[in-house]
């Protein structure tokens, strides 16, 4: 059974196998002495053969995401959902307040504008 394996999954296993080869691993697979030669006794290249030929006893774990239920996300939903109808009514009744107390900025109008400056004008400098 040949799993695949990613890019940086095989990087790491090699560079594993590479160490251990480094180190004095027996090696897994038999190469004949004249193949060692030709690579130069490169643990890299040794364990490539190793990983091309299956012969690796390195395995990979990935982990799985964990499984939520789908009630909880519901009663979530449900909770924001209660939740954003409180904050409208304390918002609503705030603006209520404000209505009967006046506080409502109301517009600048042109003419308003054109006063002040007339009158920042007329104070004179002298």
């Amino acid at each position: 059974m040949k799993q695949d394996f990613t890019k940086y999954e095989t990087a790491r296993i090699l560079g594993a196998r590479a160490l251990q080869l480094a180190m004095d691993a027996p090696l897994l697979v038999k190469i004949k002495e004249d193949e060692l030669e030709k690579i130069r006794y490169d643990p890299l290249k040794i364990a490539e053969i190793e990983f091309t030929s299956d012969v690796l006893p390195i395995t990979v774990k990935r982990p799985l995401p964990k499984k939520i239920e789908g009630k909880l996300k519901k009663e979530k939903i449900k909770e924001e959902k209660k939740e954003d109808e409180k904050i409208e009514q304390l918002e609503e009744k705030e603006e209520e307040k404000i209505k009967e107390e006046g506080e409502i900025m109301q517009l600048a109008k042109p003419e308003d504008e054109v006063e002040e400056e007339e009158d920042g004008g007329d104070g004179g400098e002298g």
